[in-house]
C-alpha cells in the first residue's frame, strides 16, 4: 500500500512551516511597546524651542511628543498581558484538550487580531480619558489570544514531531516567533519616525492577520494529515475522556519544571520590555534606535541559535542540566548590568544566548513527563504559572522605577535595583533547576538519558501513539 502524504516527513516539515508563522506577527506587536517606550511615555505636547523627537534645536535632549503615560502605566501593559494569559490559558488548554486543535487555532488567532486592532485604535484617543482603558483592554484580549496561540502550536509540534526531531522543531518555532520580534527591533522605530505611533501600531495589527490567514492553513493540513494517518476519531475519543481532575496526576518533575521555567522567564521579558529606556539612561551616546538594536539582540540571538541549539538537544539530550546551566550562566549578565558598565550588548547577547538553550530545553521537556491527552491543559497551566510570573515582576518593575512621567532620565539606582531584582529570579531558577535534577533522577532520569542515535525512525503513528508520549518500560526513551 501507498505511503500517505501525512507520513512523509516533508508534510509535518509543511505543516510547522504555517505552524511557526502563527506567531509571527504577534511577537511582533508583543514588544512594539518596547522599542517606542519613549514615545508611550513622552509629553502629549513639546513647548516652543523643542522638536518632537526628543532633540532641542541646539542638538540637547529635549521633548519627546507621545501617548503621556507614566513609567507604571507603561509596564501595566505588560502586566495585564501577563495576568490575562495566566487567568485564561489554564481553561484554554482544557479546551483545546476537549475541543481540539483546529478549534482552538482559529479563536485563539482571530483574539490577536481583535487585540491589536483594540490597541491600536486606543492609540488614537491620547490626551483623553479613554486612550488607556482602550490600550489594555486591546492587551487583554491580545494577550488571551497570543498566550493560548502558543499552546496550541506547541500542541500540534508535540503531535507531529513526537519520537522525531521534537526540540528541533519548538527550536524553529521559537526561531520564527522571534524573527518578528527582531525586525520589530531593527525597523519599528524607523517605520514610527516616518508614519507615527498610529500607523505603526496598525502596521503590527496587519502582521496578526497574516497570522490568522496561517492559522486557517495549519488547521487544513492537521485535518487532512490526521485523516490519512487514521487518527482524527482516536484523538477525538481520547479528548473526550480527559477531565479538570487530571492536573492531580501532573507529577512533581512537571512541576518543579514549570517553577524553573517561571522564574527564568521572569528575568527575561520585563527586562526586555524595560531594556531600550534602561540603554539610554545608563550608558551615554545611545540615541534610541541604537538602543532598540541593542535591546534587540536578546532575540537576534535567539533567532540564530534556537534551531542549532534544537538539534544539538535532540542529539545528546540532558535537558535538565542544560536547564541548571542556564540558570547558572545567566547570574553574570545582570550582575554586568547591575554593577558595571561593560557595553550593554555584551550582555544582551549573553542572555539571548542562554535563553535560546532554556527554551530549546525547559519546553520541550513538559512532552516528556505529561501524557499527550492532557498536553494542552499542562502546557496551558505551565503557562499560566509563567504569566502570573512575570506580570508580578512587570509590576514590581514598574514599582522600582517610579512613577512619574516627566523624568527625562530615570536615575541610576533605580535601575540598578530593577537588575538585582532580577538577579534573586535567576538565583530562584537555579534552585527549582537543581530540584528538578535530583527529582529527575530518582524517578528514572528521563529529562538527561542520553539519545539514542541508532534507533530507526517509525514508519507511521499507530492508534496508540495517543497514549502518554513517555510510557512506562518500552517506550521511555522513544523522544530526547
Amino acid at each position: 500500500m501507498a505511503e500517505a502524504a501525512a507520513e512523509k516527513a516533508y508534510y509535518r516539515f509543511l505543516v510547522l512551516f504555517f505552524n511557526c508563522l502563527l506567531t509571527f506577527g504577534s511577537y511582533f506587536c508583543f514588544d512594539i511597546p518596547s522599542v517606542l517606550q519613549d514615545q508611550f511615555q513622552g509629553n502629549l505636547t513639546c513647548p516652543n524651542g523643542t522638536h518632537p523627537n526628543g532633540t532641542e534645536q541646539n542638538g540637547t535632549a529635549g521633548c519627546v511628543e507621545g501617548l503621556g503615560m507614566t513609567p507604571e502605566e507603561y509596564n501595566l501593559l505588560y502586566a495585564i498581558y501577563a495576568w490575562t494569559n495566566a487567568l485564561v490559558v489554564i481553561v484554554a488548554g482544557f479546551l483545546i484538550d476537549k475541543l481540539g486543535n483546529r478549534f482552538g487555532v482559529f479563536v485563539f488567532s482571530f483574539l490577536t487580531v481583535l487585540g491589536s486592532s483594540i490597541f491600536a485604535l486606543g492609540s488614537h484617543f491620547k490626551g483623553t480619558p479613554y486612550l488607556l482603558p482602550l490600550m489594555l483592554t486591546g492587551r487583554l484580549l491580545f494577550g488571551s489570544g497570543n498566550g493560548s496561540l502558543t499552546i496550541v502550536q506547541n500542541r500540534i509540534t508535540a503531535f507531529w514531531f513526537k519520537g522525531k526531531e521534537l526540540a528541533l522543531a519548538f527550536g524553529l518555532t521559537l526561531s520564527f516567533s522571534r524573527l518578528g520580534s527582531v525586525l520589530n527591533f531593527f525597523f519599528t522605530q524607523q517605520f514610527e519616525s516616518h508614519f507615527g505611533v498610529q500607523w505603526t501600531l496598525w502596521g503590527g495589527t496587519f502582521l496578526c492577520v497574516l497570522g490568522f490567514i496561517s492559522a486557517i492553513t495549519v488547521s487544513v493540513l492537521d485535518r487532512v494529515g490526521m485523516k490519512q494517518l487514521g487518527l482524527d476519531g482516536v484523538i477525538q475519543l481520547e479528548s473526550k475522556k480527559v477531565r479538570v481532575q487530571d492536573v492531580r496526576h501532573l507529577p512533581l518533575r512537571y512541576w518543579l519544571l514549570v517553577l524553573t521555567i517561571m522564574f527564568f522567564y521572569n528575568g527575561v521579558f520585563p527586562f526586555v520590555a524595560d531594556a531600550s529606556k534602561f540603554i539610554q539612561d545608563k550608558y551615554p551616546g545611545y540615541s534610541q534606535q541604537a538602543a532598540a538594536y541593542i535591546a534587540g539582540a536578546v532575540y537576534d540571538s535567539s533567532l540564530v541559535l534556537s534551531a542549532s541549539v534544537g538539534i544539538l538537544i535532540d542529539y545528546v539530550g540532558l535537558r535538565g542540566v542544560f536547564a541548571l546551566g542556564c540558570a547558572v550562566l545567566t547570574l553574570p549578565v545582570f550582575a554586568l548590568l547591575a554593577f558595571t558598565f561593560v557595553p550593554p550588548l555584551v550582555s544582551t547577547i549573553w542572555l539571548g544566548i542562554t535563553y535560546s538553550f532554556a527554551a530549546a530545553s525547559m519546553w520541550p521537556s513538559i512532552p516528556l513527563v505529561v501524557p499527550q491527552a492532557t498536553l494542552g491543559t499542562a502546557m496551558g497551566l505551565a503557562t499560566s504559572i509563567q504569566m502570573i510570573g512575570i506580570g508580578l515582576s512587570n509590576v514590581t518593575v514598574g514599582r522600582i522605577l517610579g512613577t512619574k512621567s516627566s523624568e527625562l532620565k530615570i536615575p541610576l539606582w533605580r535601575w540598578q535595583q530593577m537588575m538585582v531584582f532580577m538577579l534573586a529570579n535567576t538565583v530562584a531558577c537555579i534552585v527549582t533547576s537543581i530540584g528538578l535534577n535530583v527529582v529527575d533522577k530518582k524517578q528514572g532520569g528521563t529529562l538527561n538519558r542520553m539519545t539514542k542515535h541508532s534507533l530507526p525512525e517509525p514508519v507511521a503513528r499507530q492508534p496508540g501513539d495517543t497514549a502518554p508520549l513517555l510510557n512506562e518500560g518500552e517506550d521511555e526513551g522513544s523522544i530526547n
